[in-house]
C-alpha cells in the first residue's frame, strides 16, 4: 500500500517507534529510523519486516533537543528517498517527581524532545508534502494527552501540547491531501516502562510480575499492555485511503484507562 513512500519515525530503535517502522515497511515504506543505543539490531528488523515488499532502510541519529540536528535529519531523508511521506513524531522521554521537586533541566528537556521536536519535523516536512498534496503527520501522544498523573508533570504537558499541535496541523491542512492525527496509548511495555515497573518492584520488594499488574490495576481496565505491533498497525490505518477523512483526532489505545 505504501510501495514508494518514504517515511521518517523519530525514537525509533525501540519500542513503539520500531514497531511503527515494521508495520510501515510491512507495507513497502522506505524508513528513516532516528534514535539512540543499538542501531544494526532494528536496522535489520525493519529490514526483515519490509524485505518483501522491497522496503529500504536508512538512519539518522539526530539528537531531538536540537533543532540543527532536526533539520539536518530532515535534509538527509529527503536526499535519501526524495522527500518525507509520513512523518510519525514518537521520540520521547520521561521523568518523574513532584512540581516542587523537579528539575528544570529535566523539565526543559522532556519539552524539548517530547514536544518542540514535533513542531520543527513538522514544519520542516510540510512544505513537500504542500507541493505532492498528500502526507500523513502521526504524533505519538499518549493516555497523558488526555488526562493526568500524578509525578508527570512535564510529560503530561508535552503531551497535552502534542494533541493540540496534532489539531491545528490537522486544521490548516484541512482541504488538502494531508491528514495529521495523534495515537494516544495506555501502558505499552516499552524500554520506559520497564524502568517504572522495575522501580516499583524495587519500591514494594515484589516481583517484576507483580508490579506489571500492580502498575496496570491503577490505571487500566484491560489489565493488558497494549503492543508495539498494535500501534503499528493503528499507524498503517491512518495512512490508507480509508483515514483520507480522518484528521485531528487523538486516538487513545489505553485499554479503558481514558473511559472511566
Amino acid at each position: 500500500m505504501l510501495k514508494g513512500k518514504t517515511a521518517l519515525v523519530t525514537g525509533s530503535t525501540s519500542g513503539i517507534g520500531l514497531g511503527i517502522a515494521k508495520a510501515l515497511a510491512r507495507q513497502g515504506a522506505n524508513i528513516v529510523l532516528n534514535g539512540f543505543g543499538d542501531v544494526d539490531g532494528p536496522r535489520a528488523e525493519v529490514l526483515a519486516a519490509g524485505q518483501a515488499a522491497g522496503a529500504q532502510v536508512a538512519y539518522h541519529g539526530a539528537d531531538m533537543s536540537r533543532a540543527a540536528d532536526i533539520e539536518d535529519m530532515m535534509k538527509y531523508s529527503a536526499a535519501q528517498f526524495g522527500r518525507v511521506d509520513i512523518l510519525v513524531n514518537n521520540a520521547g522521554i520521561q521523568h518523574v517527581a513532584s512540581i516542587q521537586d523537579f528539575p528544570v533541566e529535566r523539565w526543559d528537556a522532556i519539552i524539548a524532545i517530547n514536544l518542540t521536536s514535533a513542531f520543527h519535523t513538522s514544519r520542516l516536512a510540510l512544505p513537500a508534502m504542500q507541493a505532492a498534496n498528500w502526507g500523513r503527520i502521526i504524533n505519538v501522544a499518549s493516555v497523558h494527552g488526555l488526562v493526568g498523573s500524578a509525578q508527570k508533570s512535564a510529560y503530561v504537558a508535552a503531551k497535552h501540547g502534542i494533541v493540540g499541535l496534532t489539531k491545528v496541523t490537522a486544521l490548516e491542512n484541512a482541504a488538502s491531501g494531508i491528514t495529521c492525527n495523534a495515537i494516544c496509548p495506555g501502558w505499552v511495555l516499552t524500554p520506559l516502562v520497564q524502568k517504572q515497573v522495575d522501580a516499583k518492584a524495587a519500591e514494594r520488594g515484589i516481583s517484576n510480575e507483580e508490579a506489571k499488574r500492580l502498575l496496570l490495576g491503577e490505571k487500566e481496565p484491560s489489565m493488558q499492555f497494549t503492543t508495539p505491533d498494535e500501534l503499528g498497525e493503528l499507524a498503517v490505518f491512518f495512512c490508507s485511503p480509508a483515514a483520507n477523512n480522518v484528521r485531528g483526532v487523538a486516538w487513545n489505545m489505553d485499554g479503558g484507562w481514558a473511559a472511566q
